[in-house]
């Protein structure tokens, strides 16, 4: 090799290790403007420090069968095991900066929950040095109190009964924290503490847009506060233009009719008025007969307003979808989830190959094993629980 040659050949070396720093550096820094710190990247700093940032898996044998991009956010690997551990940091920090909570004087969190907010909210206050007081209804699965329990919670099953009822469970949780006494009592109020959205506002929405790099042409989940469906909605919306957002429901649940049609009852009803459980479902943690503070967010225009429709899911399908994922994908999905997924295949089928659908996995089925995972439970309630065939199966279609 002759010494020009040399020069040229060490002048290309040099030249590409500079551009292969620069791209590092590039990304780093780009990685730090967005928060897209890799788990594998850094050390988290204690157990908040692992909240968010969960990745899209694709979940292949729907994403196969519509030749639709069917993507779901893994939320039950968060440290906490369900999406309620970002409302859960970011409500208690926002409280810390308020004076509200103050770590290790006794401060105590009150929250009623059907389980996994609770679950979150007491991993988070033993992190940060918080008593913890969960009011739940007692027909939820008995492994939700018990983890409760061992993350040093003080727990209450109470009777299931409407949310105009004293006895309601959201109404003891406010109530306890007003009557503390022995130190600060702060009551979370998920359903009604615009706190809820903004914390999906500004870490779950920014993550989906992230990783997909803004190619989203529908976002489908459930409410049970409202909290995530808005947030995500009114982020995405506002960058992606054409993004669709749809409602998926339990049986039993007037969201979907009110999302569809205007009305939550019949006209012989008025909403929020009636003094029974309201929403007849096996399904855990959505579905209401009332509009929270943080879904009606969404309904600024009317009825519909910032949605697009909404797809009403049987328990039937929700119990065969679960069963479907774990057969075809390996997927151990909980309630919520599988109805997510039984509208995002109705929305899919709906909006034709080549679409990309997100949607959530709030959390796995190990929360589930005593109810939605009881094959003996969901069979006497007569549902099948044979993994179907066929997705011909699910019967639910896109409402438009």
């Amino acid at each position: 090799m002759d010494r020009s040659t040399a020069c040229a050949l060490a002048l290309c070396l040099a030249t590409g290790v500079i551009l292969y720093r620069g791209r590092r550096l590039s990304s780093a820094a780009e990685a730090q403007d967005t928060g897209a710190v890799t788990r594998a990247a850094s050390v988290a700093n204690g157990v908040v420090g692992l909240i968010g940032n969960t990745p899209l898996v694709r979940i292949n044998s729907l994403s196969d069968a519509t030749g639709c991009e069917i993507l779901g956010k893994a939320e039950f690997l968060n440290p906490g095991g369900s999406s309620k551990d970002r409302i859960a940091l970011y409500v208690i920090e926002q409280a810390e900066q308020k004076g509200l909570l103050v770590p290790h004087t006794n401060s105590c969190i009150f929250e009623g929950t059907s389980g996994s907010t609770g679950i979150s909210l007491a991993m988070v206050a033993r992190a940060k040095g918080y008593l913890c007081h969960i009011v739940m209804p007692s027909d939820q699965a008995i492994e939700k109190s018990q983890l409760l329990e061992r993350h040093g919670a003080t727990v209450e099953r109470v009777a299931p009964c409407s949310i105009v009822d004293k006895n309601n469970f959201v109404n003891i949780a406010r109530r306890l924290a007003q009557e503390y006494r022995e130190g600060r009592g702060y009551f979370v109020d998920q359903f009604e503490n615009p706190l809820n959205f903004e914390a999906h506002y500004r870490t779950t929405g920014p993550e989906i847009l992230r990783q997909t790099r803004g190619k989203v042409d529908a976002f489908v989940h459930g409410s049970g506060t409202g909290g995530t469906i808005a947030g995500v909605t009114w982020f995405l919306k506002q960058r992606i233009p054409g993004v669709r957002s749809y409602l998926a429901d339990p049986q039993g649940s007037g969201l979907a009719n009110k999302v569809n049609h205007g009305v939550m009852f019949a006209n012989t009803e008025r909403e929020g008025t009636r003094r029974r459980q309201q929403v007849d479902t096996l399904v855990e943690g959505v579905g209401l007969n009332r509009l929270t503070r943080n879904f009606a967010r969404l309904l600024p225009q009317g009825a519909r307003g910032m949605l697009d429709g909404a797809v009403s899911v049987s328990d039937a399908d929700a119990v065969r979808m679960s069963r479907w994922l774990m057969a075809n994908d390996g997927l151990f999905v909980g309630s919520s989830a599988a109805i997510n997924c039984v509208a995002a295949l109705s929305i899919a089928r709906h909006l034709g190959p080549g679409h990309t659908v997100v949607t959530i996995l709030a959390d796995s089925g190990q929360r589930h094993l005593t109810k939605f995972w009881n094959d003996a439970a969901m069979a006497e309630l007569g549902h099948s629980v044979v993994a179907p065939q066929s997705l011909d199966e699910f019967a639910q279609l896109l409402s438009a």
